[in-house]
């Protein structure tokens, strides 16, 4: 699954640090779900939309259904 996190994180100006603890994850964990290696729960999936504002849909999508 593709994302637009490293991107509305960029938007608001924030490290993969300081987004990690917002969200009470660890970095490593921001990292993987930015570079696709990991799916987030949809708790998780949650937390980060909410964080940003944004739907799921709006984050998260699948690049060949583009």
């Amino acid at each position: 699954m593709d994302n637009n996190i490293r991107i509305l994180r960029a938007m608001k100006n924030i490290t993969q640090e300081e987004l990690a603890e917002a969200l009470d994850v660890s970095r490593q964990t921001i990292i993987a779900i930015e570079n696709g290696k990991y799916d987030p729960s949809l708790k998780l999936s949650f937390k980060i939309a909410n964080y940003f504002g944004k739907s799921i849909e709006e984050i998260f999508y699948n690049k060949e259904d583009m």
